[in-house]
């Protein structure tokens, strides 16, 4: 039995999505406002949902055994620009948050949302010639699917 880890971005978007994005929105459509923690500056990577797929796949077929692989597009997009996103999207406003208001505003999302979690996968497109083409994080969003409950 050969083994393989797989890290993926916490922002793995794209149609049908019901992770931590679809969370964001949620929580900006309940709140009638888009929040960031802070000044925006902590970072998500991303992946596009189809993407992802291939790469999984890639690695149990080919990765050596032990590998760890990280499934990211995009290596880090500013949690100010997805509050950013989400706000122009729903036609809310736009606020920061302060750190201490976290769990009270976001909830459970608040305290991934709250971290700086960029990451790099340029070993993992050497490693299995892996290039991902789908939409960045930001045209997903602007795509509108995320407003419409898709």
């Amino acid at each position: 039995m050969r083994s393989v880890a797989v890290r993926f971005a916490p922002t793995v978007h794209g149609a049908g999505d019901h992770g931590f994005v679809a969370a964001l929105v949620a929580v900006a459509r309940e709140r009638g406002v888009s929040g960031y923690v802070g000044d925006g500056t902590h970072r998500w990577s991303a992946v596009h949902r189809p993407d992802a797929a291939p790469l999984v796949v890639a690695a149990l077929d080919r990765a050596p055994a032990g590998s760890a692989v990280h499934a990211v597009a995009e290596e880090g997009v500013a949690t100010r620009t997805v509050a950013q996103l989400v706000g122009r999207g729903l036609g809310v406003p736009v606020v920061p948050v302060a750190p201490d208001a976290v769990d009270a505003h976001f909830g459970w999302i608040g305290r991934f949302f709250a971290l700086d979690l960029a990451a790099s996968s340029e070993r993992t497109r050497d490693l299995l010639g892996w290039a991902p083409t789908g939409p960045t994080l930001a045209e997903d969003l602007a795509s509108g699917a995320y407003f419409r409950g898709e």
